[in-house]
């Protein structure tokens, strides 16, 4: 560690330390997994000088995974010591995390992927997302009048979206991986069959959704007991999911969307006037897509490109930030947050414009990442005023060319990096799981515009480009990215958290290469978040009072509100892999090896 270290320790250890979410659920990590991280975190400990870090890494020498349920985990780091690669485990763990982490991992949503292919030297992303149902049209969610019907693309079978995570799991093992489906579904389904202890955090999320999940009878069958949700120490045993994971495995992707359970899955939707049909789910394709890129600093960033907004307002917020000194500036002082906040505001605003699925949109990809554009947006930035967010309109970039997600983190020792993200929306999506199943359904159709200028449940504005339309990918938030140093993979990153996923990943960023933080160190920091509308500063509690008064000194309605992201992040140095799992859940894990 350099000077930056000595800068963090003095001047935020005090209010580290009277955070106990912060503090107290980083020793979480090691407590929940087995002895064999304690090894590794005292591994970790010994290649850094302790008087100078104040979190360690978990270390590894020949691979690593992060994820958010640390079975999952568990699952990814016996895939690489069985001699599977990064593809390998990251597709055991999609599927494992499907059973553990019920609430976000899935196979009835969709998501996104990034890796790196260490034997062509490629990057490539996969698009899993969810697709419009034929049936969808842009107005089906408004009444009579025009108005949005309330809980209408959250709670009901019209909200579901056609889903993509199986055949994006296949489509990665296919032609990336090295072992066979049913080898690396296989942890899967013992632990859907055999069952698991539910966590003090799951328990508490099975409690706060359980009006959302009691309404229906095929989800009470497996979360509910007596009438109530599970709870802390319950054992989970999910014998349709198991059944479903079996066929998957012996039978691939088209199980899931001609077979068994795709018939299953429509009868569902019949049964309460949905719209999704076997046509749909047959229909269903994967797109492989070119890599968003940038450069910061003399790092490569490597993200997701449309239908997710992430890569491209990352690289845009970063190309803006780029030209500040901001370790001068010092760790979340108010004015480094200043610029995080202005970028972040001019960088939303075009979100609202701007963004949708290629196949159905123009998007000025190539203007909103280029640095000409960022330098036309830093110029409205002053250090002594700040720019309220009714001023601020879309900008004009050139040229126009052809909260409850869970994100986890691969990296092996051949030299490929896995970054994904994939996600139900909301906490158990729908709620409903499809008779049969065990397939919890998601709500992806929320992401959509249901009328322009309208919010959805993360409070975004979207406007014409990203409507409902038949066939079509919504607009989203994720955003799994690799930042590659001397053309190999560094850093790979990446956080759930609905509209506060770009700004979560873009400090995680920030706190390693601007900041020279350790990968522990980078995602305990308090985290700041805007987005344009509404306007206001969100924090997260750790934030100095003087800074805060500063900031409302410059204008800014500053709110403290829930933490924001949850990080898992791995980092490849020349003796190995460094990793960690963010402390805001407790049920997360990092392993190596």
């Amino acid at each position: 560690m350099k000077k930056h270290s000595s800068l963090f320790k003095k001047s935020l250890l005090p209010l580290l330390l009277s955070l106990p979410l912060i503090t107290l659920n980083v020793q979480a990590n090691i407590v929940l997994a087995n002895d064999q991280i304690s090894t590794q975190t005292i591994a970790a400990a010994q290649r850094y000088d302790s008087s100078k870090d104040i979190f360690h890494p978990i270390y590894g020498k020949n691979g690593m995974v992060a994820t958010e349920q640390h079975l999952a985990t568990e699952v990814g780091l016996s895939i690489l010591k069985q001699g599977g690669n990064a593809i390998d485990a990251a597709v055991a763990v999609g599927f494992a995390l499907a059973v553990v982490l019920p609430n976000a991992g899935n196979i009835g949503g969709g998501g996104f992927m990034v890796l790196h292919d260490a034997k062509t030297g490629e990057d490539f992303a996969i698009d899993f997302r969810e697709v419009a149902p034929l049936k969808a049209d842009k107005d089906m969610y408004l009444d009579e009048k025009g108005n949005v019907v309330d809980g209408k693309s959250l709670f009901t079978h019209f909200a579901v979206g056609v889903p993509g995570t199986v055949a994006g799991m296949e489509y990665a093992l296919k032609k990336w991986g090295t072992m066979p489906l049913e080898k690396v579904i296989e942890p899967a389904i013992k632990l859907a069959e055999n069952g698991f202890i539910i966590s003090d955090t799951l328990g508490k999320t099975l409690a706060v959704e359980k009006d959302n999940l009691g309404k229906w009878e095929s989800t009470k069958a497996i979360f509910f007991k007596d009438e109530a949700p599970l709870t802390s120490g319950d054992r989970l045993i999910q014998k349709d999911l198991a059944h479903s994971l079996r066929l998957i495995a012996k039978q691939g992707a088209k199980a899931f969307y001609e077979g068994e359970i795709a018939e299953k899955i429509v009868k569902e939707m019949e049964k309460h006037g949905g719209l999704i049909s076997l046509e749909d789910m047959k229909s269903y394709q994967v797109a492989e897509r070119k890599p968003v890129t940038g450069e910061y600093r003399g790092y490569k960033i490597v993200t997701m490109p449309p239908p997710s907004s992430g890569g491209a307002h990352l690289v845009q917020i970063l190309n803006i930030l780029e030209r500040y000194p901001l370790n001068e500036y010092g760790v979340n002082s108010a004015k480094a947050i200043q610029h995080y906040a202005e970028a972040m505001k001019l960088a939303y605003a075009d979100r609202s414009e701007y963004l949708g699925d290629p196949d159905f949109v123009k998007i000025p990809l190539q203007g909103l990442i280029s640095k000409k554009y960022a330098n036309e947006l830093a110029q409205k930035i002053q250090d002594d005023k700040i720019i309220p967010s009714s001023e601020i309109k879309p900008g004009k970039p050139q040229p126009y060319e052809s909260d409850q997600t869970t994100h986890y983190s691969i990296m092996d020792k051949f030299g490929n990096a896995v970054a994904v993200t994939y996600t139900l929306n909301l906490n158990f999506g729908t709620g409903i799981v499809a008779q049969g199943t065990g397939i919890l359904l998601n709500n992806e159709m929320d992401d959509f515009s249901s009328k322009p200028g309208v919010p959805n449940a993360f409070g975004l504005i979207g406007g014409t480009a990203n409507a409902i339309e038949a066939k079509k990918r919504p607009l989203s938030s994720m955003t799994p990215t690799i930042v590659m140093k001397d053309n190999k993979p560094w850093l790979v990153t990446g956080s759930p958290g609905g509209a506060r996923i770009i700004t979560t990943v873009l400090q995680s960023i920030l706190n390693t290469i601007d900041y020279d933080m350790n990968v522990a160190e980078a995602i305990n920091i308090p985290r700041v978040h805007h987005q344009w509308l509404p306007d206001e500063l969100r924090i997260e509690e750790g934030i100095s009072p003087d800074t805060i008064h500063l900031l409302e000194k410059q204008g800014y309605k500053v709110v403290t509100k829930a933490t924001m992201g949850r990080v898992q992040i791995i980092q490849a140095r020349d003796d190995g892999f460094y990793g960690a799992s963010d402390p805001r859940n407790p049920d997360g894990a990092t392993l190596g090896y």
